[in-house]
């Protein structure tokens, strides 16, 4: 029973009536928890589809009391259930997840990890932006970014197993199949072909993609014990702690999965700020210049030089993080503030909205990447800022994305202006991460280095 005589119904919100309605009339769910918020307050009871009750926390306070949650909800992950043959990664028990998530950890958080593939990253970008330097028309960033964060995180987790250039480019392919597919069911979006056909399109680029990390995980096997290979190598890492070969080629394509649109788009957000703010643009070029000399493109360790680079990302991922949303599943009763939730309950994280309370970030809409100083970061609560979540769900991969965009970051401003193109709209959508409706085509103009 909740605590207190304090029940659900008494915690603000709208109507039960109309959930889907309301979402569909405010232009997504990511603008539908900001209006909520700002009517209601910091904790608001709403009709989430896929689950019976929902409540969401915008307060970074309040999720404190949310943050040990091991536990998502089933049913609003049950779209990627048909994706894996090991139970769904999403919601596998806490019993499950926590070894897994360590193995995960192990290998994506670490600084071995990250520099034995950033040489990869580096040509991969650079070949991107030799393309772009030959173009006339502009550049549409979220499309080529995001290809681009795909190429990257095939070659982490796969690129030992692929033989060729056009292995990669096969796989970059049908997992792009895959997503329209699977996309396109979840956010009820136009793709070509009838369903029997996009149905048999999806299925021959799973089988293949799981043949594909069958051939990867078979290419480990000799190297299996091997430490040092463990801490920079996924696959490795997966097979020497026990997993089973399900388990193995589930955990791949969900990490294909989590990171491929993520990181290109939060790119392409800190793009766009940039180009609607030439003086932080500059201020950002300026560092990258002096980190860099004349060098084309960053080492690893200039990374931790380009101090305003990270602060300019991550206010960036802040006015538009990359996944807008996340949610748990109370395992027991929980106090919020005045309110008790009962176990059961959907606990919804309106990133968006914790990202634009201005109790914490004065002037919520303004783009300043000077709020993120150690100084103006040190009296902040640890949850003001989630773009990766939080908590033991929350995203292993967060310290290799850092890596990948400001890397790419860096490489691209230190050889381009970039201008918004004209007649165009930007519209912040979500379609899984939070994407611009009709992508962001950008004017590209080399820069002069004196």
């Amino acid at each position: 029973m909740p605590r207190d005589g304090i029940t659900p119904a008494q915690i603000p919100g709208p109507p039960a009536e109309g959930g889907v309605e309301a979402i569909v009339e405010a232009g997504g769910l990511h603008n539908y928890q900001l209006r909520l918020h700002a009517e209601y307050g910091p904790v608001v009871r709403f009709p989430l589809p896929g689950a019976d009750l929902a409540v969401s926390v915008a307060d970074p306070l309040l999720l404190e009391a949310t943050a040990k949650i091991n536990k998502r909800p089933e049913k609003l992950f049950e779209f990627l259930t048909p994706l894996q043959e090991s139970g769904n990664l999403q919601t596998i028990p806490a019993d499950e997840h926590v070894p897994w998530r360590k193995v995960m950890l192990s290998v994506l958080a670490g600084r071995p990890s990250h520099e034995a593939h950033f040489a990869r990253f580096t040509e991969l970008t650079t070949e991107m932006a030799d393309r772009w330097a030959g173009l006339a028309s502009p550049v549409e960033l979220q499309k080529d970014l995001s290809e681009l964060s795909l190429r990257m995180i095939c070659e982490y987790a796969l690129g030992s197993g692929l033989e060729s250039e056009e292995s990669a480019g096969r796989v970059v392919s049908a997992f792009e199949d895959l997503l329209t597919e699977y996309l396109g069911r979840l956010y009820q979006l136009e793709t070509p072909g009838t369903e029997e056909e996009r149905a048999a399109r999806a299925e021959e680029a799973l089988t293949y993609l799981r043949a594909t990390v069958d051939q990867v995980i078979a290419a480990h096997a000799e190297r299996e014990g091997d430490a040092e290979a463990d801490r920079s190598d996924l696959v490795a890492a997966l097979a020497a702690s026990g997993e089973s070969p399900a388990r193995i080629r589930d955990t791949v394509l969900m990490t294909l999965l989590a990171a491929h649109h993520t990181t290109g788009v939060a790119i392409s957000w800190t793009l766009y700020l940039l180009a609607r703010h030439p003086d932080v643009a500059k201020r950002a070029a300026d560092e990258v210049d002096v980190v860099l000399g004349d060098r084309a493109v960053p080492e690893y360790g200039d990374l931790k030089r380009l101090t305003y680079l990270d602060m300019v990302l991550r206010e960036a991922m802040r006015l538009y993080p990359p996944g807008p949303y996340g949610a748990r599943e109370a395992t027991e009763d929980l106090v919020l503030g005045e309110y008790t939730v009962p176990a059961g309950t959907t606990i919804f994280y309106p990133f968006w909205a914790v990202h634009m309370n201005p109790d914490y970030w004065p002037d919520p809409e303004v783009f300043d990447p000077d709020r993120f100083t150690p100084e103006a970061s040190a009296g902040r609560p640890r949850f003001a800022y989630i773009p990766f979540g939080l908590g033991p769900r929350s995203c292993e991969g967060a310290g290799l994305a850092m890596v990948e965009a400001e890397l790419v970051l860096s490489t691209l401003l230190k050889r381009f202006d970039f201008q918004l193109a004209s007649e165009q709209t930007i519209q912040p959508i979500e379609r899984f991460v939070l994407w611009a409706a009709e992508d962001i085509r950008m004017n590209l103009t080399p820069r002069s280095q004196g």
